[in-house]
């Protein structure tokens, strides 16, 4: 941005704060805004005061962020909130933290979108970039903000983002030099009036596209394959399922289960499946993916191989967190849709006790029932639990409890057998009983290790 402008900061979460912080370090006014009113809000709002902002908690003043000159809004701000809506601030520019981090960020971007999979495949990929010997943090919906990356005195070698869908609606210059999407399946349907939205939204990752672009595909989602159009930039294709046929660039599993890399005019056997530390099918296609866009984006051979031998997965998805009596504790909490957790049962090879539920997001947990063929019993909780009961009933034993988190995993403990998994898959957002998917999961792992020790990988 050119010249000291207002900018307006809706949502003073993770990004809100971060972005508030770096519009202030380039000379800007700031005014924040956020409905909320908690302990980690009032932090915020302590340090953004402190560095010469303005702040205002518990309510939005629409003629304060009428007057701004660009709006920032956090992508925990819903596109149809009420002061999104509201006729005199829809007239000032507005883009989400994502589009003003890119405006001041001075390094490479490797974007990572999709359904599922995507905080997987931006760390595996930052860290296969680490390995290279770049200095190559992960950001974005993963966790870290990327103003945070942004504010740096030193700028990164290559930055690794994770997009969700919210973060990419809002774009304008965005332009990754490595794009990768995932999958896609429907999601996010308590937000989009239709599937077609939500992936209009995804399909804004190719909106400034160049010829210099490289775009990682999954070659097994036609709905991926089609996202692009007619977008240009050079396109690498990644698939579990053999060969990649006549695709010039791209990775693979061979016939030896070799994760394998094509480019350049030559083949890369790097690893085989059974050295990856982190489980699943689904996960050897984010290891495909985080292959193919490490290498796209300067990590040599060697150096892929290596991280993909030595990365152990993710807090919050399929995380093994203790075995005690025979049973096997797994934490999925960011399992927040019915195809994350779809992707967990197929995973598990164990009798299961299914901790499902959360907040809806407007799904069918009846399709789940083909996936629950190892499902010994579901224990439904929170605002979702009514619906589970009711798609699920006669198709696998479902106990409903209504009361506390803690009781809830308290029943899976006394219902488990030796030789079972206590799985929290939710399939549901967190909102009606957490602060988020990360408050959910690590007092699944508090309530679980109270009775053993953690596994060590």
């Amino acid at each position: 941005m050119s010249g000291a402008q207002l900018v307006g900061i809706i949502g003073l979460a993770r990004s809100g704060r971060a972005a508030a912080r770096l519009a202030l370090k380039r000379g800007h006014r700031v005014f924040a805004s956020d409905a909320g009113d908690d302990e980690r809000l009032r932090a915020a709002a302590e340090e953004v005061r402190a560095l010469g902002g303005e702040v205002e908690l518990g309510g939005h003043t629409s003629g304060r962020l009428a007057a701004c000159d660009l709006l920032v809004v956090s992508p925990g701000v819903p596109p149809m909130a009420p002061i999104l809506m509201n006729t005199s601030v829809r007239a000032v520019p507005r883009i989400s933290e994502l589009e003003f981090a890119w405006r001041e960020l001075r390094a490479p971007v490797v974007a990572v979108t999709g359904t599922n999979g995507k905080s997987t495949t931006t760390e595996l990929t930052a860290h296969l970039l680490r390995a290279s010997s770049f200095d190559a943090p992960a950001s974005g919906n993963i966790g870290t903000a990327l103003s945070e990356i942004a504010l740096r005195a030193v700028p990164p070698d290559r930055v690794v983002v994770e997009c969700s869908s919210f973060q990419l609606a809002d774009i304008d210059s965005f332009a990754p030099t490595v794009g990768v999407v995932t999958n896609l399946s429907p999601d996010h349907l308590d937000r989009y009036a239709s599937v077609e939205d939500y992936y209009a939204d995804k399909a804004r990752l190719f909106r400034n596209a160049t010829r210099d672009s490289t775009w990682v595909l999954n070659g097994e989602d036609q709905a991926v394959l089609a996202l692009p159009g007619d977008a240009p930039g050079t396109r690498w294709i990644f698939s579990t399922n053999g060969s990649l046929a006549n695709a010039e660039y791209g990775a693979w599993i061979d016939q030896a289960g070799r994760i394998t890399l094509r480019f350049d005019n030559a083949e890369h056997a790097l690893v085989s499946t059974a050295e990856l530390r982190i489980l699943g099918r689904h996960n050897q296609a984010n290891a495909l993916a985080a292959a193919a866009a490490a290498a796209a984006a300067g990590a040599s051979v060697e150096a892929v191989a290596e991280g993909l031998r030595t990365f152990g997965g993710l807090e919050h998805r399929l995380e093994l967190v203790t075995e005690h009596d025979g049973v096997l504790w797994i934490n999925d909490s960011k399992a927040t849709n019915v195809a994350s957790t779809r992707v967990a049962l197929r995973s598990v090879e164990r009798p299961i006790v299914l901790l499902l539920g959360g907040r809806p997001k407007g799904e069918s947990f009846a399709s789940l029932i083909d996936d629950m063929g190892s499902v010994r019993v579901v224990i439904a909780y929170g605002e979702a639990a009514p619906a589970i009961v009711h798609e699920l009933r006669g198709a696998v034993p479902v106990q409903l409890v209504d009361a506390r988190f803690a009781d809830v995993v308290a029943r899976a403990r006394r219902l488990a057998r030796p030789g079972d998994v206590i799985l929290l898959s939710p399939a549901c957002a967190s909102f009606d009983m957490f602060r988020d998917y990360e408050d959910r999961g690590r007092q699944f792992k508090a309530l679980a290790l109270a009775g053993g020790e953690a596994l060590r990988g």
